[in-house]
């Protein structure tokens, strides 16, 4: 739960048509049309109609989104709260004229790209995911055909477009909604595919600290997928169309569901809060920064001899995956003026407590400050001053978290906390670092259990006519 912040992968150009989408280009959001057993229809632009905005065209992702917070498409005023505009039947053709997507329901995420979608998409309200581990008897050759299953599944669910011949209809109505399908590797996958001389050498096994009380059961996994959207129907279809995809290669290891505020719920785009009522991820890397790439995805140029990792991981990155439940009804008890010293900011708006009155979330943190009585006002132990890259030799990871709630106990205790996925080029330097930097000291930790954990090897975005792993596979 590291104090950093979201971002996107840069702005996004409108298309209309469903052959117009450019993909190639880098993980962006157009606007497409509901999907269809035949792969769906398309549809025109949308467009700002906004008093300030007469008909100027689409509306640009970087206008919608504003900060770095923001969790995905904010609805325009085309699209409204209600979700479809007016549409009509022509009385003089045959023909239907289909009634256009609002924003949210037309935000479209390319398959085909550099790195894999689902790493700087911005937050989706819905997310699960999933492990697999291969079933007995299964090898490379299946594993192929699995990867080859599911890379085009996941670009057809993503375009809008059915899942195939045996598609559930789950999704019929719904545009795709910026559901993104991004798929890794568990270190036990070489083993079982006799590809261990492929295994990357950051997929070693995560050390044990302090805070673990994990469960094994739904810890690691061969197979790791993640599948995120703007409305809970598309993510379902998408987790649904991948665990009919597995067949007899693979079975279910664990499978867990999240999710982050709805797109538009706020009067303007801001970083998400936990269920701890924090704001949550004002640090984040950014794209913008000339280091974000060398800190988030493997080199290019990867091998062995250069960065240390195999050329097919090359733009690929490292996911760590930790359930981590949060103690609420501990942290409740706690005073908001207490609640604030463990973070190291504001609870209002997420400023730190040594910015002052004006001071906003955005204020550089001023880790020496103190009161008037000489204390520190960013405690020692203060979970936004551990989690600092310049407290940690620069070490720095992109978080891009979903919330839980799994129910409530007997005993009306909620099984509720954060599913924490975060990205990074080494996950030595980065979790590693700050996660152990964490269990020397954290306030925060009292108030959190670590319970599952994974490390998956994410390689980079599958080009034309590829499937995500194939330089692993057929390497």
């Amino acid at each position: 739960m590291a104090d950093q912040n979201l971002v996107e992968d840069g702005p996004a150009a409108p298309k209309g048509g469903r052959g117009g989408a450019d993909r190639t280009a880098p993980a962006r959001t157009t606007t497409k049309g509901s999907r269809s057993p035949s792969g769906g229809s398309g549809l025109g632009r949308e467009r700002d109609t906004s008093p300030g905005n007469p008909g100027e065209g689409p509306i640009s992702r970087r206008r919608l989104l504003g900060t770095a917070g923001a969790t995905g498409l904010a609805l325009g005023a085309a699209g409204g709260g209600a979700g479809y505009a007016a549409g009509s039947a022509s009385s003089s053709s045959s023909a239907e004229k289909v009634t256009p997507l609002s924003s949210l329901g037309a935000g479209e995420v390319m398959f085909h790209v550099k790195h894999q979608p689902g790493i700087t998409t911005p937050l989706q309200a819905r997310g699960h995911l999933v492990a697999f581990d291969l079933a007995a008897g299964s090898g490379r050759k299946e594993a192929v055909a699995l990867l080859r299953r599911w890379s085009e599944t996941a670009r057809r669910l993503m375009a809008g477009e059915a899942a195939g011949q045996d598609d559930t209809d789950i999704a019929r109505d719904a545009g795709p909604s910026s559901l993104t399908v991004t798929f890794g590797f568990g270190h036990s996958f070489f083993a079982r595919t006799g590809l261990e001389k492929q295994r990357p050498e950051s997929l070693d096994p995560l050390p044990d600290f302090s805070s673990d009380q994990l469960d094994k059961t739904r810890s690691n996994g061969d197979l790791w997928v993640q599948i995120g959207a703007d409305d809970a129907l598309v993510a379902f279809h998408a987790l649904r169309a991948v665990q009919k995809d597995a067949g007899g290669a693979a079975r279910v290891r664990w499978q867990m569901n999240g999710f982050n505020r709805s797109p538009g719920a706020t009067a303007h785009p801001m970083t998400a809060r936990n269920l701890m009522g924090q704001i949550d991820g004002t640090r984040n890397p950014k794209p913008a920064e000339s280091d974000f790439d060398e800190r988030i995805f493997v080199p290019a140029n990867a091998s062995p001899d250069t960065s240390g990792d195999p050329a097919w991981m090359a733009n690929g990155s490292y996911a760590v995956v930790r359930r981590i439940r949060m103690l609420l009804d501990d942290w409740e008890q706690l005073s908001v003026k207490a609640q604030e010293d463990v973070i190291g900011r504001r609870k209002s708006d997420g400023a730190p407590l040594s910015g002052g009155a004006k001071a906003i979330e955005t204020t550089a943190m001023d880790l020496e400050k103190t009161d008037a009585q000489g204390n520190l006002l960013v405690p020692i132990n203060a979970h936004a001053r551990i989690t600092r890259p310049d407290q940690n030799g620069g070490a720095a990871m992109l978080r891009r978290p979903f919330s839980f709630h799994d129910g409530i106990d007997a005993k009306g205790v909620p099984d509720a906390g954060l599913l924490f996925v975060c990205w990074q080029a080494d996950p030595l330097r980065g979790f590693v670092t700050v996660q152990r930097k964490l269990d020397r000291g954290d306030a925060l930790s009292k108030f959190i259990r670590h319970e599952s954990s994974g490390l998956f090897a994410v390689p980079g975005g599958a080009g034309e006519g590829e499937y995500v792993g194939q330089g692993l596979l057929e390497g």
